[in-house]
């Protein structure tokens, strides 16, 4: 190949300059530095170093060569198996004997027209190299990488220049300040692209710490926000994969992998907002502690009066001792059997029928006398809440109650009109929270109330918001609408928008799907024992059945088996067993 005109060398570094400045994927960025200096100088060889993080040595990124037919490095996926070049000895001496650290050094270009003739250099290595493979290393042009700093971040090195008629001769000194300005543009651009990785390896560790903190606020989530994003990925990839059906068509660019990465790891970053003893609430009557030892008191306050008065009863002699002390026991024994059912209660383990519900209400009416002002000893938050007009002890008060007090009221700074202009359907309840005793002791199923089931069901629209509130750039602007929708159903009826499927994106109905078979195969949640394989596959078919999961994501997720890659990398042992996906795949048709 004929060496470039001048003018034609000058149109080959503006638009190299134009291409490194758009290019963003390293290893192709470094191939075109490499194949631009090349090409303007038509040298037969280049290698391409870049300096180690710790500023200690040159690491090989590139290297061609055209006779020897060599293409190491870059896109080539070829390991270069040469180790990096020291740039100071172990006494610390600088290494000027090798023209290529030597220049790293320095910060100045290198010329040489026959390495066989240079006695400042050791080309030893060079001379072995080509009395081995029958190469002739001749002219070389070593230029320094240098940032906007003027910081030497790496070394261009080219070999054998050619002429007209392929012949090898010096690098003339015209095209030594072009290369200068190619290599600068290089830096230029390496040291955006830099910056550019640093600033999103910065970002994922940032999701990577909020993720973590919200697991390790409750053992109920444990690894999940890790987990998620992972099937979630696997699903998409199954879907890029795909040459025929309804995902034939999905493909996600790098920017969009990148988009859906932090979309996931995101995807329960409100979390942050949500009580810890909420999400955590075992029992009915729990708030930051089980308030159940309360009750527990008072019936032994009451136990205690039964014996006082049975005692004060015998001293009256007001009936014969033995028909007090059996009408004693016998009201213990009640005491102790209706506090026994309050207990039944406040687990949640059994369905709260209305005769369960009328007898919670007439133990609730026995009564207990309090003899200590329950006002001292309250916080600023709590006084706020009492009446100053509450009559003083002693005090016969009901063992069950639902007192004013037990109302917490929203927070007056929350402007609830963001509900509207976003489009949530989900509306918070009347109040925070209602503590209340009876109140609780009450819930029909499980331990929470409409109020916290609000409260953990916010994290979705707390998410939303806090994603929105942030100033991403052009390429995740999606990320809020990704990870704000993996609580929507395919029927309407999900949160916090009550989206139909046809109103979802592909990306957060996979997430959707990646969010619930997590939730069923997770092992560390200590309120449930972990789900096999085959029964979180059947619960999700019966969920598809119902409009809950997108039914083509789900065949997908089944045909792919995506659901079993995942299973071998984060399920136990145990919970992996025989699965016959052909149960849950819709029929054909007849």
């Amino acid at each position: 190949m004929a060496a470039a005109s001048q003018e034609q060398r000058y149109r080959t570094l503006i638009e190299l300059g134009i291409a490194l400045s758009a290019e963003r994927n390293h290893n192709r960025l470094m191939e075109k530095i490499l194949l631009g200096a090349k090409s303007m100088t038509n040298a037969d060889g280049g290698t391409l170093y870049l300096v180690t993080e710790k500023k200690d040595a040159l690491k090989f990124e590139i290297m061609l060569n055209d006779t020897l037919d060599v293409a190491m490095g870059g896109t080539t996926g070829k390991p270069i198996p040469f180790p990096p070049l020291r740039l100071h000895d172990d006494q610390g001496v600088p290494n000027h004997k090798n023209v290529s650290s030597y220049c790293a050094l320095s910060g100045t270009t290198v010329n040489i027209t026959d390495a066989y003739d240079v006695d400042k250099f050791d080309f030893s290595g060079t001379k072995a190299f080509d009395a081995k493979t029958g190469y002739r290393s001749k002219s070389f042009l070593t230029v320094p990488l240098k940032n906007y700093e003027n910081e030497v971040i790496g070394v261009l090195q080219l070999i054998n220049a050619r002429d007209a008629k392929n012949t090898v001769i010096a690098f003339g000194p015209d095209i030594t300040p072009l290369i200068e300005a190619l290599t600068s543009q290089a830096a230029v651009a390496l040291d955006n692209q830099r910056l550019i990785e640093a600033q999103k390896h910065l970002f994922k560790s940032f999701i990577q710490v909020i993720a973590g903190a919200i697991d390790a606020k409750s053992p109920y989530t444990g690894g999940h926000c890790n987990r998620v994003p992972a099937l979630t990925a696997m699903l998409a990839k199954a879907a890029c994969d795909q040459t025929e059906g309804p995902f034939a068509d999905f493909d996600l660019t790098e920017d969009e992998w990148y988009e859906l990465e932090v979309a996931a790891g995101l995807h329960d970053c409100g979390k942050v907002t949500t009580p810890e003893y909420i999400v955590d609430k075992a029992t009915k009557l729990e708030t930051i502690y089980n308030r159940i030892h309360e009750v527990r008191m008072r019936f032994e306050v009451m136990k205690r009066d039964a014996v006082i008065d049975y005692l004060q009863a015998v001293i009256a002699d007001e009936k014969p001792e033995a028909e007090l002390k059996a009408e004693m026991e016998a009201r213990l024994a009640q005491l102790d059997e209706d506090f026994g059912f309050v207990a039944e209660c406040n687990v949640g383990g059994e369905f709260m029928a209305p005769e369960r519900i009328e007898r919670l209400k007439q133990i609730a009416e026995m009564t207990w006398v309090r003899t200590i002002d329950d006002h001292l000893g309250l916080s600023i938050d709590e006084m706020k809440r009492r009446k100053p007009d509450e009559p003083k002890p002693p005090v016969v008060e009901k063992v069950l109650a639902d007192h004013d007090w037990h109302i917490i009221p929203h927070e007056a700074t929350i402007d609830w009109s963001r509900y509207d202009e976003e489009g949530f359907t989900m509306k918070p309840c009347a109040n925070k929270y209602n503590q209340g005793e009876i109140y609780n002791l009450s819930i029909g199923r499980g331990t929470l109330t409409a109020e916290d089931r609000f409260k953990i069901n916010e994290h979705i629209t707390q998410t939303i918001l806090m994603l929105k509130a942030l100033p991403f750039p052009k390429n995740l602007t999606r990320v809020a609408e990704w990870a704000g929708g993996h609580h929507e159903q395919m029927n309407g009826r999900g949160y916090p928008k009550g989206l139909m499927r046809e109103q979802m994106s592909d990306p957060a109905r996979m997430m959707a799907v990646a969010d619930i078979f997590e939730a069923l195969t997770a092992a560390d949640r200590p309120y449930k024992k972990p789900k096999t394989l085959s029964e979180s596959l059947k619960i999700m078919s019966f969920m598809v059945k119902d409009a809950h999961i997108d039914p083509d994501l789900w065949v997908l997720f089944l045909q792919s088996g995506v659901w079993k890659d995942y299973a071998e990398q984060y399920l136990k042992p145990e919970q992996i067993d025989d699965v016959d996906i052909s149960k849950y795949l819709p029929k054909a048709a007849p």
